[in-house]
């Protein structure tokens, strides 16, 4: 199985692995509370406006108020190359547009409160910040992306091959299309025919009328255009990157996905299977250890070196050490130190996507003597980075081995989905949340039944995250061991730590190892 996707369902969350090569190499967990909204179009009104700093806060109906600066309510063009992690080769210089602005306006001559107003989103909320605003609307299909208020086209600069690039950029501005909307090629265009190209240039036209049509409709803040959801990202990653299998451990979304992938038969033969093991399937591929491994800060390397992660608010450090690494000799020591630099670059690009970690970020590699041997490295992080679906920038080698990169904030990060701040140390320490107990419990409950085939079970938890379940965890719980023709007790415990649960045998009170 050189690439497959794994997509497990619990009743509040879906998660996305991508295996290579047996290998966890990608991680997306997505939950009904904090789905994705990056690229979603809605009809706002301004609640407020920050005249110091030139922008605005928008309600979107979403919990907390987005934020629109003035540089996203203007013509900024160098927003469109952030835009769904594309690097646009378009024909006019950024730098001369940006410029163009004749005279600066202020905020109030564009925006007042209760203002109706067309935003998409560019940035998930996290934490406590609103979503990153926009009103330069961008619609992406699989090929194309439609600009409608940008009268620019090019093509993303992923294709390398000129003839190609210049043949598309030849297509798309013989489409007719009204002269103040653009288009852009998305690198998967590469593979498309003309008349793939033209029927999506019509259907986002179509979907942006429909957004217009919607938003003259509503009254208030409300959704007008929906990003697509986890499960079709997956389909079309899997078919334009040549997958060999998606694994589904649902049996109804495994018949949506099978439905959404007909259409794609003669592109690509997927395989679309069923997981109907006992064995939970992120358990059986290894991938559950993946994501405890990368709850910890230390991780080693096969050599015997280790990394260390260290999440500040400000920035993420990580530092290369040799540990158990060997060595032998004079001239044996370098090559021993560049070996485990080269073994550190693959593994901190893997972790940098599966703990999704953004913003700043620091490695701070073993000393190496020849300058050749530091470009080795820095050339070989490049290349690696290059597979990342997020926009990393990566500069220079300093003298004492540090490397400084960006690697793009789209959602929050696979620590923040899954912890909060520990009550017992006041922060200084993680727990998870009531959220993430339940859905473990829920998947631990599949096991005890379907695997260890005990019919009869109770359920001890910490009184608090007992008293979080009677709302609406306990009655499915319930309904989810009757599925299975098993039954559950609940009982409390306050010497069970917050993120402790145990499972008992009805009949013998047995504790049962999960």
């Amino acid at each position: 199985m050189d690439n497959a996707i794994l997509l497990g369902v619990e009743s509040k969350e879906i998660r996305y692995a991508h295996l290579k090569n047996g290998l966890l190499y990608d991680l997306v967990i997505e939950r009904k509370k904090t789905r994705q909204i990056t690229g979603n179009i809605y009809r706002g009104k301004v609640t407020h406006i920050l005249h110091n700093i030139q922008s605005a806060f928008i309600d979107i109906g979403e919990g907390e108020n987005g934020f629109i600066h003035m540089s996203d309510i203007l013509e900024n063009t160098k927003k469109f190359e952030q835009m769904f992690d594309m690097d646009f080769d378009l024909d006019y210089d950024i730098q001369n547009v940006d410029t163009k602005q004749k005279t600066p306006l202020n905020i109030d001559e564009i925006m007042k409160i209760d203002q109706p107003v067309l935003a998409q989103v560019v940035k998930e909320p996290i934490g406590t910040k609103g979503a990153r605003l926009t009103s330069n609307i961008s619609i992406a299909g699989r090929y194309l992306v439609l600009l409608p208020n940008s009268p620019h086209r090019g093509v993303s600069r992923k294709i390398e091959d000129r003839a190609v690039r210049e043949k598309l950029k030849k297509l798309i501005r013989a489409f007719e299309m009204p002269h103040d909307m653009g288009l852009i090629c998305r690198t998967a265009s590469k593979l498309a025919s003309r008349d793939q190209l033209i029927d999506e240039a019509h259907e986002l036209l179509a979907t942006w009328e429909k957004i217009i049509e919607k938003f003259h409709q509503s009254i208030k803040p409300t959704l007008l255009f929906q990003e697509s959801d986890i499960i079709s990202r997956s389909i079309l990653t899997a078919i334009d990157k040549k997958f060999d299998r998606i694994l589904i451990d649902d049996y109804s979304i495994f018949q949506t996905v099978k439905g959404k992938v007909k259409k794609y038969t003669e592109e690509h033969p997927l395989s679309i299977e069923y997981y109907r093991d006992t064995v939970p399937m992120f358990e059986r591929f290894n991938v559950e250890k993946e994501i405890e491994k990368a709850m910890r800060p230390k991780v080693w390397l096969a050599s015997g070196g280790y990394l260390i992660f260290e999440q500040t608010e400000a920035m993420c450090t990580i530092d290369v050490n040799s540990g158990r690494s060997g060595t032998t000799g004079k001239t044996g020591v370098e090559e021993t130190l560049v070996k485990t630099n080269l073994e550190a670059v693959a593994e901190i690009a893997r972790q940098l996507r599966i703990r999704n970690i953004g913003g700043l970020v620091i490695c701070d590699f073993i000393d190496m003597r020849y300058r050749k041997n530091q470009r080795k490295v820095l050339d070989c992080l490049r290349e690696a980075m290059k597979e990342d679906g997020a926009k990393c920038t990566i500069l220079g080698m300093s003298e004492f081995g540090l490397i400084e990169m960006t690697r793009q904030r789209s959602r929050e990060s696979l620590s923040q989905t899954l912890f909060e701040a520990c009550p017992y140390c006041h922060g200084s320490g993680r727990v998870k949340t009531p959220e993430s107990m339940v859905i473990e419990i829920e998947r631990a409950l599949k096991k005890v039944i379907r695997h260890r085939q005990i019919t009869e079970v109770i359920l001890v938890t910490h009184t608090s995250l007992n008293d979080y379940m009677n709302t609406v965890d306990k009655d499915f719980l319930t309904r989810l061991a009757k599925k299975f023709k098993a039954s559950i007790e609940f009982e409390t415990s306050d010497l069970l730590h917050l993120n402790d649960f145990k499972f008992y045998q009805a009949t013998t009170h047995q504790l049962i190892e999960v």
